[in-house]
């Protein structure tokens, strides 16, 4: 499964980093404190967060994340939008609350 097929399967907008649409999705991670994701996260995990600030993205690159998605309807920063850019890490949204959209990825991505 791609990033692609995240995004239609769940209705999730793109804000950036559209060059990493094709990145493969191995698994999702749920957290809003960095250090947890820096800590526990996996490469090709879908990230999960309301944290819309460019030190997020410092983190999914690191990590190797495929993308990270924002809840609630949360818009990036224009320098995390910048730095989705510049990396290649998509930076999706939705307007669904954390704890729906963790229960719909986990349906899609662990069949």
């Amino acid at each position: 499964m791609t990033v692609n097929d995240v995004i239609k399967s769940l209705g999730l907008s793109v804000f950036g980093g559209e060059k990493g649409l094709s990145r493969e999705v191995t698994g999702g991670y749920v957290s809003d404190l960095l250090s947890d994701v820096m800590g526990n996260a996996s490469e090709g995990d879908v990230w999960a967060t309301l944290q819309t600030h460019k030190n997020v993205m410092a983190v999914a690159s690191l990590k190797e994340v495929a993308a990270v998605i924002l809840v609630k309807g949360l818009k990036p920063d224009e320098d995390m939008l910048e730095q989705s850019n510049e990396e290649d890490v998509p930076v999706l949204g939705t307007e669904m609350e954390t704890f729906e959209l963790a229960g719909r990825l986990y349906g899609l991505i662990k069949k």
